[in-house]
């Protein structure tokens, strides 16, 4: 990935490391957070999406056992919360 922000970006040559030649990505992950080629943060937020919907589901099929309000506060803050507040401080 390069980060170029000129309205005339010159034409990269390929990168090669031991006759392999590197790949040129759009976005990638690194700890944990997605960076864009254009620095923003929509893939990055969207991935975080996801993924607290799929464990939201699993939290309304905890309710569906009539848990008490507090264990799924508990599961909310393990699972749930946890995805969400990952990378707060970037």
């Amino acid at each position: 990935m390069v980060i170029d922000f000129r309205r005339n970006p010159p034409a990269l040559t390929p990168l090669s490391i031991m006759d392999s030649t590197v790949a040129a990505v759009e976005t990638f992950k690194f700890l944990g957070s997605i960076i864009s080629q254009d620095l923003k943060w929509d893939t990055h937020i969207d991935s975080i999406a996801k993924k607290a919907q799929q464990r939201l589901y699993f939290l309304r099929q905890l309710k569906k056992f009539n848990l008490p309000q507090e264990l799924l506060k508990k599961v909310y803050s393990a699972v749930i919360e946890s995805v969400l507040c990952t990378s707060i401080t970037v």
